[in-house]
């Protein structure tokens, strides 16, 4: 599942991590929080159309918890070292926190 996510964010193909996301799914990070699958899936596209790189560093997997540390690289900024928490239930993705210092990104 993780993989597949990342994977979409290399490629900037949003329509793949759609039906990973759960109707419910809640995302909070340090850019914004949003919740359900629509507003989640939107938010994220933003941050897909920014991104030039994304490289995963280490993930692990607790259970139905994934942990995954990796760095990300816009036009503006990089590499940023950030963290992804999802937590996965019933094969989808019911909820990601992300943490970052978002200061480069943000001028």
């Amino acid at each position: 599942m993780a993989a597949t996510y990342f994977q979409a964010w290399r490629n900037g193909d949003i329509d793949s991590v759609r039906p990973l996301l759960h109707p419910d799914v809640d995302f909070a990070g340090a850019l914004g929080s949003t919740h359900g699958a629509a507003e989640t899936a939107s938010g994220l596209a933003g941050m897909f159309a920014m991104t030039r790189q994304v490289e995963v560093i280490k993930r692990w997997v607790d259970g139905p918890d994934v942990l995954t540390w990796f760095e990300l690289r816009t036009d503006a900024a990089g590499p940023l070292p950030v963290v992804n928490w999802s937590h996965v239930e019933d094969g989808q993705i019911t909820r990601i926190r992300v943490t970052f210092d978002p200061r480069p990104l943000l001028g």
